[in-house]
């Protein structure tokens, strides 16, 4: 069973740049966006992915990730996908033996800065880089899908991220 285990912060300020690396442009966008599941259709570059997620349980949620033909992920996008799409650049961070992954969202969300990193356990100690700002792993405005629906205008009031 496919399991993920990941917590999300907010980024306190731009000093996690001098430890980046170029970034990866990601465009994502949902063919089901439930409040306890969803399934999206992401394109990273030169490889494509459709992605099953289910319901939270803490930090911990079953996730299932297929690689694509990147010409069937771009015609998903543009046919089947709800608009509008995300976009966002992925820089990956190094940091005390850990790889965090840096999102700079772009469009109607840029300047959303979020730093998530994914976890072997749900209890497992995580060493916090000095441009961590607050947790928002528990804060549904903070997920990608929450994102997408502000985007959209479908969002539940208060959830604006």
């Amino acid at each position: 069973m496919g399991i993920e285990i990941e917590r999300k912060f907010l980024v306190r300020n731009d000093a996690w740049r001098a430890e980046a690396g170029p970034g990866q442009r990601f465009v994502q966008g949902y063919l089901v966006n439930a409040r306890n599941r969803s399934v999206r259709v992401r394109c990273e570059g030169e490889r494509a992915f459709i992605t099953v997620k289910g319901p939270r349980k803490g930090i911990v949620r079953s996730e299932f990730e297929y690689e694509i033909p990147v010409a069937e992920a771009e015609q998903m996008l543009g046919e089947l996908c709800s608009k509008p799409l995300l976009e966002k650049t992925r820089h990956r961070v190094a940091h005390f033996g850990a790889v965090w992954e840096v999102d700079e969202y772009g469009g109607e969300h840029g300047g959303v800065v979020i730093a998530e990193i994914e976890l072997d356990h749900a209890d497992e100690a995580v060493t916090l880089p000095a441009w961590i700002g607050r947790e928002v792993t528990d804060d549904p405005r903070y997920r990608a899908s929450a994102i997408f629906a502000v985007a959209r205008g479908t969002e539940t009031e208060g959830e604006q991220p």
